[in-house]
């Protein structure tokens, strides 16, 4: 039985790299001060960065790394929504998912927790204008996010020329003709009153499953919670290769601004989607913490502030995840532009690809 005045839940999905954390964050400048907004933030990778980045705008934060919510982490998404309603009585809940993560069982999961005081309102999928035409063609879930979606945001077009624009569109349509597609536009990002409110038809429970793709059928796990039923329950490995690098105040020295700058510059696009990770950096006389955030050739630095994350990052000179194609062959071009030697503490997972 639903709850009356539930907690309204939009989803963001989106490719890695596409801007969803970035775009989340500009919604805040948007809304009425009193306004309670908390995210739930599906970190790909061990590393807690965007949530991080999100704690640094005071937004209330859950996180949940080492895995998929819509499927290894299935049973943990009940928790962690239960966990914000009941620590910050929000207004409302950003679901972020992972960059591979489908829409479907997380949408199915919500509306099972309608009784619980939750409603699913609307699914968001951001598009990376720049590179949607590259990765689309590699990443299954790129499409299906495109697919299954009430609106699509088209971020980064002010970096493409109007006839590449219409291309990322015309692909789109290819995908998706009847969904709005809304540009977003800069730091502004795009009007809550566009995302709010749009009481989504998408996944209803009581849909014919019978009738629906494979990707979108779902089974039950221990517990009575919906997961994906995928050939493989670790899909989201089937498209990304991680190089991770963890290194202490105790294990590694610092490089300048400069040389980590430099370092960044050198990553190719094509093959390397995306850096994040924390950074501890010599600028000028300091030495200073800083999240860093690597897309596609493009990349930000925000000095950390919050007291929470510099107790948790203390020991860091680089926590680090890359994340791309074909990524062997940089594990040695990532030891060296970071100075670091053999014993680095470096790691190379490859994506199970069939």
């Amino acid at each position: 039985m639903a709850v009356d005045n539930p907690i309204p839940v939009t989803v963001f999905t989106g490719f890695l790299g596409s801007g969803k954390t970035t775009t989340i964050l500009s919604l805040l400048k948007r809304l009425p001060a009193e306004y309670k907004l908390c995210l739930l933030k599906n970190e790909f990778g061990d590393t807690a960065v965007d949530s991080e980045l999100a704690r640094e705008g005071n937004l209330g934060v859950q996180e949940m790394i080492n895995g998929c919510m819509c499927c290894v982490l299935v049973g943990q998404m009940k928790l962690a929504l239960m966990e914000l309603k009941e620590k910050y009585n929000p207004d409302r809940i950003i679901v972020e998912t992972s960059g591979s993560a489908f829409p479907a069982p997380i949408a199915w999961q919500i509306r099972e927790m309608e009784s619980d005081g939750f409603a699913l309102d609307s699914i968001a999928t951001v598009v990376d204008c720049i590179n949607f035409t590259g990765y689309e063609d590699t990443s299954y879930t790129a499409k299906m996010q495109a697919q299954y979606t009430d609106v699509i945001l088209l971020n980064k077009h002010e970096l493409v020329s109007e006839q590449q624009l219409d291309t990322v569109i015309d692909h789109i349509n290819e995908l998706n003709t009847d969904t709005p597609k809304i540009k977003c536009e800069g730091t502004l990002g795009v009007s809550p009153d566009v995302l709010f409110g749009l009481d989504t038809k998408l996944f209803q429970i009581s849909m014919d499953k019978t009738q629906q793709p494979e990707e979108l059928m779902f089974t039950s796990v221990p517990g009575g919670a919906p997961a994906a039923h995928h050939a493989d329950g670790k899909h989201q490995e089937n498209e990304v290769d991680l190089i991770q690098v963890y290194e202490t105040l105790d294990t590694a020295t610092p490089l300048r601004y400069d040389q980590f700058e430099a370092f960044l510059k050198t990553l190719p696009k094509d093959d390397i989607y995306r850096l994040k990770g924390f950074v501890r950096l010599q600028d000028g006389e300091e030495l200073r913490l800083y999240i860093v955030n690597h897309s596609f050739g493009r990349y930000t630095f925000t000095p950390v502030t919050a007291a929470e994350t510099l107790e948790k990052a203390s020991q860091y000179v680089l926590k680090i995840t890359v994340m791309g194609q074909d990524l062997r062959m940089y594990v040695d071009k990532v030891r060296a532009g970071l100075l670091l030697d053999e014993t680095s503490n470096i790691k190379f997972t490859p994506a199970h690809r069939h």
